[in-house]
C-alpha cells in the first residue's frame, strides 16, 4: 500500500560548499563520507542539493513536513546497485534523484 508520494526541486545556487555548518546539519555521518568521496566541487554541490531535495520529498510523502526528525538522521545512502535508498522504520522507500546544470530534483514513494 502506498503511504504517500513526494517531489522536490531545488536550485543548486541555494547551496554553498563553504557553509560547513549547513552541510553538517543536512548530511548524516555516512552521507558525509559519500559527500567527501566526490572529486569535484560540482559533484559535491549536486550531492548536497540532491540529498536535500530527497529529504524534502520524503517528508512530503510522509505527510509530516520537515522537523519530525533531524535531517541528518534521515540518511540517503546507496544500495548494492548504487541506487539511492532510505531506510525508515517499517516502510519501503523508493527514491530517485536527478540533476541539471541548475537544479536538483527528487521523487519519493513510501510503501507500507
Amino acid at each position: 500500500m502506498i503511504v504517500g508520494i513526494g517531489v522536490d526541486l531545488v536550485s543548486l545556487s541555494r547551496f554553498s560548499l563553504n557553509d560547513e555548518r549547513f552541510i553538517n546539519k543536512i548530511l548524516g555521518d555516512d552521507e558525509l563520507l559519500l559527500f567527501n568521496e566526490r572529486k569535484s566541487d560540482k559533484r559535491k554541490l549536486e550531492f548536497i542539493a540532491g540529498r536535500f531535495a530527497a529529504k524534502e520529498a520524503f517528508f512530503k510523502a510522509l505527510g509530516t513536513g520537515i522537523g519530525v526528525i533531524p535531517l541528518k538522521e534521515l540518511q540517503i545512502l546507496a544500495d548494492e546497485h548504487n541506487k539511492p535508498c532510505i531506510a525508515f522504520k517499517e516502510y519501503k522507500v523508493h527514491v530517485s534523484i536527478t540533476h541539471t546544470e541548475q537544479d536538483a530534483c527528487s521523487f519519493v514513494v513510501i510503501e507500507k
